[in-house]
């Protein structure tokens, strides 16, 4: 069976290369939540040729190259246009067994979901430009930064990583439903999955992997507008149960690039698919969430997960 996406934006880093890498990644990411295997890239680029050295898109290309390379792909070729501001990504096109096929309905009451990948790309790429707007004066303020280097590379090693682990790692299960959580957060994908499975998703604040200092920025109101616009959008499709803070719901609809994958499989199997997943590098994997039966709104976050859950997870961890 063949299987087609395509994506494409601006530059969420300073390094080239490394832009190049990351929404390479990006692009890549919904061949892997179809349980697919990219074959053949096509590079999309738009550049300000009259304003930028051109060994910065080569710089670009190269990394978009090196991470398709890194998926066992090819680029085949590709178009790009002189335009006002950078841009760049892949049309990917993927072959899977038809049987094997993940789309992001199936989910079943009963299920429970995993995520691949930490929650925190969007605040802590917005504290980064904040702190390069600073030291460049703009706006006439300057104040200590916000956000250490380490951080930056944290989140850049995140978005650059190839979702292919998190793939691979379901041979063997029985997997209902899978998505990239991208743009729309963690909630906003879940709420497509839940109602293109017509169903209700219950995540727990204390299980959602963050990056380090994620929830020390949203606790700052460091957060992009697309974050604040998912959060305005979802809080009323979401209950939201006692302790759950606005803090914690923006980190949940916290616009991400290059996410991980949301994975929906036997309650039985999520501990066991999630340490596969950690096996084949994706090491942030945690059992995030449930799905229910469908109720009056498609979304519920709550603090931590029932004990009847915790017990099996911490049992199936010892063996």
């Amino acid at each position: 069976m063949l299987v087609q996406t395509v994506d494409f934006f601006t530059p969420v880093v300073d390094d080239p290369y490394l832009f190049g890498q990351i929404a390479a990644a990006n692009a890549l990411s919904d061949i892997y939540a179809m349980r697919a295997r990219p074959v053949l890239a096509l590079a999309l680029a738009a550049f300000p040729m009259g304003e930028l050295p051109v060994e910065t898109l080569e710089e670009i290309l190269r990394g978009g190259a090196d991470k398709v390379a890194e998926a066992g792909a090819v680029i085949g070729g590709g178009h790009s246009i002189d335009h006002d501001i950078p841009l760049y990504g892949l049309s990917v096109t993927g072959l899977a067994s038809e049987a094997r096929v993940t789309t992001n309905s199936g989910a079943k009451p009963g299920d429970s979901l995993v995520l691949t990948k930490p929650l925190g790309v969007g605040v802590t790429v917005c504290a980064g430009r904040a702190d390069a707007l600073a030291a460049e004066g703009v706006g006439r303020f300057f104040r200590k930064r916000v956000l250490a280097d380490a951080a930056m590379e944290e989140a850049a090693r995140t978005m650059a990583a190839l979702n292919r682990g998190a793939a691979e790692a379901m041979d063997g299960f029985d997997v209902h439903a899978a998505t990239d959580v991208t743009g729309y957060g963690l909630l906003g994908h879940a709420l497509e999955m839940m109602k293109a499975s017509g169903a209700t998703a219950e995540f727990f604040v204390d299980s959602v992997p963050l990056l380090s200092e994620a929830r020390r920025l949203a606790g700052r109101g460091i957060a992009p507008d697309g974050s604040r616009l998912n959060l305005r959008n979802l809080r009323p499709r979401t209950e939201v149960g006692g302790g759950v803070t606005d803090e914690d719901l923006l980190l949940l609809c916290d616009a991400q690039t290059s996410g991980g994958l949301l994975v929906a499989l036997p309650a039985s199997d999520a501990a066991a698919y999630a340490r596969a997943c950690a096996a084949k590098g994706a090491s942030a994997a945690a059992v995030v969430g449930s799905v229910r039966a469908a109720g009056p709104l498609s979304l519920r976050v709550v603090r931590t997960a029932p004990l009847s859950m915790e017990a099996p997870a911490a049992a199936a961890a010892s063996r």
